[in-house]
């Protein structure tokens, strides 16, 4: 055994609970007191037989008059209890000869499980059970979430023992405690709520407990907020002491060359927060602000105006997009409005991808070392290693959730040698609306830009929900849009057969449409085609050549086809509301009346589930991207929206954005006042509700 390096003790192992306890993140004091009841069982008062009710969950104390082993119709081990008012058998189908001896008849012994009644009299199937005697607990027995290596008689005992060592002190000073208490309705430490939650006494509400609007849970969701707020807002503050180059349009230049020669006039929002964005690039601090717009309001112009103050100004620009579909989208919009203004300048517009030829890549990470490349546009290939900027100054991110921390880290380093200690500005993008409480919450680093406004002469779309058992009525309607000279997207959601999602396939779709419309070309787009072939494809469809494009959601984002007038999604229940949103807003984009139809394939059952209708019925209810996202938090939670932004990090883990808005409020307006004027504090609080995850939430 190799000998340890002088001065260091080898680590002691682990033993198989702590190990489970590490897996769980249950590693200091605090993380025991902070992991709470799943929910509790009533052990404080025995129920006699006479006064029971079917179904009740209950416990009851007698003595054993029977016990034997039976073979049939299973091997199992039947007791039979007397509590004196009644008799209840208790069946055991897993038992040990410890079991055995303490349910031995004569045995007085304590239980508990679901009481059936029946034509037999009562029965209770593997209750829990011990021998009686002994005071009854005074509070109710907590049930943690575990795993199989932890039994709960252990967890509740280290659980225990953590929240008695845990520093719960007050981290909030007086001056804002106040506030706290009535928004939480009650003086409560935190210490308190705790102890409160772990062991609650036999006479509270279990709706109050269950349903965590007890005022022990509401000062235990307001602190968890106000950490996540700390850390935000500590993010923002080291972000404004980095330096990033005053970016400013100069009259007559690159930004109002660019309005000139735009084939549109923008709208109102677009001129409004290209005002945003300008007035942010001006500063010496990093711009950090999310760009929101529905599907189709235009933000790629409002970034090609961006880009064009920072190559105005003598600097690069980058913008990176999740697929080379729309990386490719985005390239062939900005050659056509900013390469003929950049030639008289010598500079042109380079592309990255990760699907390039070895000869062509050299060149364009030449033009980009040299700073010739004053815009890159390309895909995840323009953060590698072998990317030099001459001189970054303007990060873009399209679909930013797309992305995870690192990948937007690694851009943000790409500023060039000339700007040590300094960061480029940054301006994500996204067609996801952020609803309010998720932009008061996780997104409170950011400053954030709204374009509510589509552009004139976008028609409303139609967004129809048929079941699959119509799908000729479907692909009648197709045969109709294809004789008005119009094209068609079908969206599946897989590309090969799958035993376990039985789900029709791209392959299959596309094989049974190019059948049922003759004469017609039915292209075929999905993630694994080659490069040069999804190329091809596009190509053909951009091009009106192609009537019917099958594809699986690479066409989610971005692609712009305006002929195209009717959307089909093949089994709709099974997408996300904001991806069938951003789906439908590949129809509409010209002046023909345009339709989404959601084709979805019930069960077995004959009936969707919950979500899935209630999905489907908000997307036949409303196009408004922001009621949209506001439904979609409402029925799947904030984890849609962040995608690979918090990656590592923890979502809230007791606050719900859906009901806590008002503790949320207070946590917003506290955590500024806590920085300024309590750091110490502030900083301790953060260490004791994220630890070293912190870093996660600033990217």
């Amino acid at each position: 055994m190799p000998a340890q390096a002088e001065g260091k003790a080898a680590a002691p192992a682990l033993s198989a609970p702590q190990k489970a306890l590490h897996k769980l993140g249950l590693v200091r004091d605090i993380d025991l007191a902070l992991h709470l009841p799943l929910r509790y069982e009533d052990e404080t008062r025995i129920v006699t037989l006479r006064g029971a009710r079917d179904g009740q969950l209950a416990q009851i104390e007698g003595t054993v008059t029977n016990s034997e082993i039976t073979q049939r119709p299973r091997r199992q081990l039947l007791v039979t209890l007397d509590d004196g008012t009644d008799t209840c058998t208790l069946r055991f189908f897993t038992f040990y000869p410890a079991h055995q001896k303490t349910l031995a008849l004569g045995q007085r012994v304590r239980v508990r499980g679901e009481l059936r009644g029946g034509f037999l009299g009562w029965t209770m199937v593997h209750p829990a059970f011990h021998a009686a005697g002994g005071e009854l607990p005074d509070a109710l027995t907590p049930v943690y979430p575990t795993s199989a290596q932890l039994p709960q008689a252990y967890l509740r005992k280290v659980v225990a023992s953590g929240l008695r060592r845990a520093d719960l002190g007050e981290n909030l000073p007086p001056a804002l405690l106040g506030g706290l208490n009535a928004v939480v309705r009650g003086t409560w430490t935190l210490r308190d709520a705790l102890q409160f939650l772990h062991h609650p006494g036999a006479d509270v509400s279990l709706d109050a407990l269950e349903d965590r609007s007890h005022p022990a849970w509401q000062r235990l969701k307001a602190e968890e907020l106000l950490a996540q707020q700390l850390s935000q807002f500590t993010a923002r503050q080291e972000r404004a002491a980095l330096s990033a180059p005053a970016l400013r349009a100069k009259p007559g230049g690159l930004h109002e060359q660019l309005l000139g020669v735009l084939p549109f006039a923008l709208t109102t929002a677009q001129r409004r927060v290209g005002e945003e964005i300008a007035r942010d690039l001006m500063r010496q601090i990093p711009m950090h602000r999310l760009l929101q717009g529905d599907v189709g309001s235009g933000k790629t112009v409002v970034a090609a105006l961006a880009a064009a103050i920072a190559i105005d100004a003598g600097w690069q620009c980058a913008l990176m997009a999740p697929t080379e579909i729309l990386a490719e989208q985005h390239f062939a919009k900005l050659i056509g409005w900013l390469e003929p203004l950049l030639a008289p300048l010598g500079k042109r517009v380079a592309w990255l991808t990760g699907s390039q030829k070895k000869k062509q890549r050299g060149e364009m990470l030449a033009l980009i070392a040299s700073g010739e490349a004053a815009l890159v546009v390309g895909t995840h290939a323009v953060i590698q290693d072998q990317v030099v900027f001459k001189n970054l100054a303007l990060a873009i991110i399209d679909e930013q959730h797309r992305f995870g921390v690192a990948q937007r880290l690694a851009l943000r380093g790409k500023m060039g040698a000339g700007m040590t200690g300094g960061e480029p500005h940054l301006l994500m993008m996204t067609a996801t609306p952020i609803p309010r409480t998720l932009a008061m919450s996780y997104y409170a680093d950011l400053d954030v830009s709204t374009i509510d406004e589509l552009p004139p002469g976008r028609t409303p779309i139609v967004t129809k929900v048929v079941a699959d058992s119509r799908r000729a009525e479907v692909i009648e309607r197709i045969r109709s849009q294809l004789a008005q000279g119009r094209q068609v997207y079908w969206v599946c959601p897989l590309i090969e057969e799958s035993e376990a999602l039985d789900l029709s396939n791209a392959t299959a779709t596309h094989a049974e449409l190019s059948e049922s419309l003759p004469g017609v070309l039915v292209g075929l787009l999905h993630s694994r085609m080659p490069v040069a072939e999804k190329k091809a494809v596009m190509s053909l469809f951009t091009g009106g050549q192609m009537g019917v494009l099958v594809s699986t959601t690479v066409i989610e984002v971005g692609v712009d086809v305006p002929n195209a007038s009717l959307m089909v999604i093949e089994h709709a229940e099974r997408f996300g509301l904001s991806q069938l949103h951003q789906l439908r807003g590949r129809v509409g984009r010209g002046a023909a009346a345009s339709a989404c139809v959601l084709l979805y394939t019930p069960p077995d059952s004959g009936r969707l589930g919950e979500t899935a209708r209630e999905r489907l019925k908000a997307m036949a209810e409303t196009s408004d991207g922001f009621e949209i996202a506001r439904r979609d938090l409402e029925i799947r939670g904030p984890g849609e929206f962040l995608g690979a932004r918090q990656s590592g990090a923890p979502l809230l883990r007791f606050a719900d954005l859906a009901t806590d808005t008002h503790l949320l409020e207070w946590a917003r307006a506290a955590a500024p006042v806590m920085l300024a004027e309590y750091p110490q504090q502030a900083e301790k609080h953060i260490a004791r509700w994220l630890g070293g995850k912190a870093e996660f939430l600033k990217a």
